[in-house]
């Protein structure tokens, strides 16, 4: 028998956007393969969307800067018999203060969780999605992959501007497959990002216009992604603060996000 419902992969399903991609996308009938390190809290999702809505919840605890870590995701969406159409690449973290204040291996581990095995997945998954003759790739990049960098999270905004260039080129080599790719790129949002890299106390200080939250994030990067957006900045503010920094002088935009950098960047 076919599954009955499309499946959506999800990483980083534990909290904050993932959490919020996997109740939305419940609520419209997907079945979940929901990806996370925190056991405890992959269990009590899962348990939550199966008795709202009466769907099939997998879930697949692993650390994706661990060896291996894609292959006992898709080992795990093997062996759950679910149908494939829609991965979103969200796992991500920030790694704040200074470039030189953390071991390399710190940096590592980084980079295998938001370029790498976002590639890897993506890589792997694309011949299950072209066997089905359609599907959807949501990679979640952030408005700082558009805007100048800053001191602080040094990694961060290059990586976030890769996952943007490789949506970009992945949608363009994918198009004739059927399959959508789309990069999210949400600004400043209600989640516990800022609480786990320890800068809740300086962004708090930031204006409440430049805030989304992530029922407003999630549900407008599922609209843009089913109009085959490739980029999507959510949030009239963070459009216009992109748009901004495109066409006023570079140096002029430099020195105003470094004016205000301690607010939302620790660079100690």
């Amino acid at each position: 028998m076919s599954p009955a419902h499309p499946c959506a992969l999800i990483t980083g399903a534990s909290a904050g956007l993932g959490q919020e991609f996997a109740r939305q996308l419940a609520a419209r009938g997907y079945d979940l393969l929901l990806v996370a390190r925190r056991e405890e809290r992959l269990v009590a999702l899962a348990e939550s969307l199966v008795g709202q809505h009466g769907i099939q919840v997998e879930t697949c605890c692993v650390d994706l800067s661990s060896a291996g870590a894609v292959d006992r995701i898709l080992a795990k969406l093997a062996a759950s018999g679910l149908a494939l159409e829609m991965v979103v690449n969200n796992a991500g973290y920030g790694v704040p203060g200074g470039y030189l204040s953390h071991p390399w291996s710190v940096h590592v581990d980084f980079q295998q969780v938001l370029i790498n095995a976002v590639a890897e997945l993506s890589y792997r998954v694309v011949p299950l999605l072209r066997a089905r003759g359609a599907g959807q790739i949501l990679n979640v990049a952030s408005l700082a992959g558009h805007v100048p960098g800053s001191a602080g999270h040094t990694l961060y905004a290059p990586a976030k501007a890769w996952l943007i260039k490789f949506s970009e080129c992945l949608a363009a080599e994918l198009r004739r497959d059927g399959i959508t790719v789309t990069a999210l790129c949400p600004g400043f949002t209600y989640t516990e990002f800022h609480d786990v890299n320890g800068m809740r106390c300086q962004v708090s200080r930031l204006p409440r216009w430049l805030w989304l939250d992530a029922e407003s994030v999630v549900r407008q990067g599922l609209a843009a992604m089913t109009r085959r957006e490739v980029v999507f900045i959510p949030g009239r503010v963070n459009r216009l603060l992109a748009l901004s920094v495109r066409y006023l002088p570079r140096g002029l935009v430099q020195r105003a996000i470094a004016s205000r950098e301690h607010d939302f960047r620790r660079t100690d």
